[in-house]
């Protein structure tokens, strides 16, 4: 009895598109909301929940239809056709409302376009105000009295009009560096007791004012970019102002948004049955790995592609996205030719059946009877693991939903790198994460990697746009490394508490406790970060729930047990779904 490595694979384009799919959805349709659209965090938030939301519903029934279905193309291959087809069209015209609103925020790269801006009376809150450390300066400027503060120290009614064309040449020189340039980030300035100064780079690329001939070196956490502060909260308040005079663009985004996400949520869960469907029991987790290295495989594509369209840079986040999210549904489009081409699902279920009953490993019904129950600490521990898992999902999920617009807004970084790094570190890892299991118990490695998540997320929010990229590398490693500790280890525990008989309810358990939490992630984050008036939370909302998720696991006090010795180096890829 061995795997037909050559049909999983086939088999595994299905998850190769999904996946594929939602790393670009994850990346881009915040940016779009956000950048374009000029929802606030919150909102946003709510709307990246809206795939979480479907899926809670809809994974469920479409499942259970897909196992009823009898068709002579199989059960499962119909709902993967027409889901992928309906996803990849409306997906693609999702980018077209967006090129219409971008249309009608007008030429970015103008001076009209950002001497408008200047002039508006919209308010940013000021960078230098948190209400995380500091309660007692609430304070709102408009943009041109902030540029003002910033240049001259003053209010801009104090200005002289020669003052007020410095400043206002000073403002529309941050475009020049993004826009036109296409430079990294520089203009920057520094506030400390009460005092604005615009800087310098040197040489060595610290940061400096001049002041009466005296070259003053300027510490990083002083250090503030102008782009980040004044130029981006004024375009997002701008884009929201369009967005309300005529938000006929939004509504339709929406419902193409509606119609894609409900497409995808149709055949995810008949796409990962397909694979238990067509592979005798003792090789399914041999096939369940050859199926998560295909959607990471899919997810790390398009990363890739990320960074040949630039949708990282910051100076390409008002790009229009037809390119790029085209290149993506091109390449799911391909994935399901490939798996229509090749996966004969009929034939490949009845030889699957017929090796079964050869080999006498045919999947039998459980008995009916009842299930033996829970003792109290057990149901305790089952408690705890939950509240676990939703408390490092509400973690993680918060980064993978806000982080492309942390890394373009405040890092100035490529999230297409630190993210593929991220990945590839995860898969590098599994194998050594499951030889460690077998050492020291699941507990014990989830610990360690909880542990190791909330060093990273903790390192994190000391990143700026001057920090290393190296430096955010290695972190955004560790991250990738502690999330495959945990998700190897976490979801064994939850059934290893389970009867004979209940092993279904208990996964659900799990997925609900998941799918909870990055429902609501996605919207208390964005709700803090509003509420703050920046960004600047987010990594820190990250390491305190991560943390807390290391208190609740140390008090589990069962389904912990040393995993069984897998046969194969493939089978220690296989870490659920």
């Amino acid at each position: 009895m061995k795997l037909n490595y050559k049909k999983t694979i086939f088999v595994g384009f299905a998850f190769f598109l999904i996946c594929a799919f939602w790393q670009a959805y994850d990346n881009i349709v915040p940016m779009m909301l956000v950048n374009k659209f000029g929802l606030n965090q919150t909102f946003s938030g709510i709307i990246m929940s809206l795939d979480n939301i479907i899926a809670l519903f809809l994974l469920p029934l479409f499942g259970a239809l897909s196992d009823k279905t009898n068709t002579k193309f199989g059960r499962r291959t119909p709902y993967i056709v027409i889901g992928t087809v309906v996803a990849v069209l409306s997906f693609f015209c999702l980018t077209f409302a967006d090129n219409a609103q971008l249309a009608k925020m007008g030429d970015l790269n103008s001076e009209s376009f950002y001497s408008e801006l200047f002039e508006q009376n919209a308010e940013v809150v000021n960078a230098e105000y948190s209400s995380i450390y500091n309660k007692d300066v609430p304070e709102k400027y408009t943009v041109k009295n902030y540029a003002s503060k910033i240049v001259k120290n003053k209010e801009y009614s104090e200005l002289s009009e020669d003052e007020k064309s410095e400043v206002k040449s000073w403002y529309s020189s941050i475009n020049a560096q993004y826009f036109k340039d296409k430079k990294s980030p520089e203009t920057q300035y520094s506030y400390a007791n009460g005092v604005y100064h615009t800087l310098f780079i040197d040489e060595d690329g610290k940061a400096f004012y001049e002041e009466n001939g005296e070259k003053i070196v300027v510490e990083k956490t002083t250090v503030k970019n102008a782009y980040t502060n004044l130029i981006t909260p004024a375009r997002s308040n701008y884009a929201w102002q369009k967005t309300v005079e005529s938000p006929i663009q939004l509504i339709l985004f929406g419902l193409l948004l509606l119609l894609t996400l409900f497409a995808m949520a149709t055949f995810r869960s008949p796409a990962v049955a397909l694979m238990p469907d067509v592979t005798v029991k003792p090789l399914r987790s041999q096939g369940n790995a050859i199926i998560n290295l295909m959607g990471t495989a899919g997810g790390m594509i398009v990363l890739a592609l990320g960074i040949v369209f630039g949708t990282g840079k910051t100076y390409n986040q008002m790009m229009s996205y037809t390119p790029f999210i085209g290149a993506v549904c091109a390449l799911m489009i391909i994935g399901l030719l490939l798996f229509i081409w090749k996966v004969k699902e009929p034939l490949w279920v009845k030889e699957m059946a017929e090796e079964a009953e050869k080999y006498g490993v045919e999947d039998k019904e459980e008995e009916s009877g009842e299930v033996a129950k829970l003792s109290k600490g057990e149901r305790t521990s089952l408690i705890l693991i939950l509240v676990s898992v939703a408390l490092w999902f509400i973690a993680y999920n918060a980064v993978t939903s806000k982080y492309s617009l942390y890394a373009t807004n405040v890092l100035h970084k490529d999230y297409n790198t630190t993210l593929l790094i991220a990945q590839g570190a995860a898969i590098i890892s599994y194998i050594p994460v499951g030889l460690l299991a077998r050492k020291i118990g699941r507990k014990k490695s989830i610990l360690l990697g909880v542990a190791t998540l909330t060093v990273a997320f903790f390192g994190a929010t000391f990143m700026n746009a001057n920090s290393p990229m190296m430096l955010l590398n290695i972190l955004f490693a560790l991250a990738g490394i502690g999330w495959a500790t945990i998700n190897v280890n976490s979801f064994p525990m939850v059934v290893e508490l389970a009867k004979k008989g209940n092993v279904g309810k208990f996964t659900g358990y799990y997925y609900t406790a998941s799918m909870a939490a990055q429902i609501v992630t996605p919207i208390l984050s964005g709700f803090i970060m509003d509420m703050v008036g920046s960004m600047s939370p987010l990594f820190y909302y990250a390491t305190v729930f991560a943390a807390l998720a290391i208190v609740t696991m140390v008090f589990v006090r069962h389904g912990d047990r040393k995993p069984i010795e897998k046969k194969s180096v493939l089978e220690q890829l296989d870490v659920g779904d």
